[in-house]
């Protein structure tokens, strides 16, 4: 898959506010500071296209980028962070579920975690939220250019076993520092373009 363009389209907290140009998106979850913004940047091609920040929880919107002007990755913001108020992340809760209610172009989710941990109660929380509303998920363990070989055969143990998977469900093990797993992701979009 090769990336020509890549642009912000919008930023939307409600419906009114989504494209209505009908290409199909993928929604790119995960807890905050777990990598999608460097997920997203190894996916396009860029350096900082996606602002990585050291303070987790600064994305408050869902943030459509169209790329190749036939695809959206549809970034929302992450969860599980006390930073955040309850206030707020309940509106953000609700800004998602209203997303995932509405949206008939939703392709696929990218739930990201970080492979360097077991998947925390948020992520399986995240997971079963996805299957709920039947939505096919592709999990990708990020930061996995930081695991030593004894932790990556954990890992590969690990992650599968936490996860209840459907048939239509997968696991990539991604590195933005190696490109690991960056074609298996392109590979995934290019099946539903």
């Amino acid at each position: 898959m090769k990336i020509e363009s890549v642009d912000l389209k919008c930023m939307a907290v409600r419906m009114s506010q989504y494209p209505d140009d009908n290409k199909p998106e993928f929604l790119l979850v995960g807890r905050s500071n777990v990598g999608k913004s460097s997920f997203i940047n190894t996916l396009v091609n860029r350096k900082n296209f996606a602002r990585t920040s050291a303070t987790p929880g600064k994305t408050q919107t869902l943030n459509f980028y169209i790329v190749n002007d036939n695809l959206y990755l549809v970034d929302v913001p992450g969860y599980g962070y006390a930073s955040v108020d309850k206030d707020t992340q309940k509106k953000f809760g609700l800004m998602i579920e209203e997303y995932l209610k509405n949206r008939e172009n939703l392709r696929r989710v990218f739930l990201l975690i970080d492979s360097r941990h077991k998947p925390t109660e948020d992520d399986l929380l995240m997971f079963n939220f996805m299957k709920y509303y039947n939505l096919d998920v592709t999990i990708v363990a990020t930061k996995y250019d930081k695991l030593n070989q004894k932790e990556k055969a954990n890992a590969d143990k690990v992650i599968p076993e936490s996860f209840n998977l459907g048939e239509n469900d997968n696991i990539v093990y991604f590195s933005s520092v190696t490109k690991k797993g960056k074609e298996e992701v392109y590979g995934i979009l290019k099946q539903y373009l």
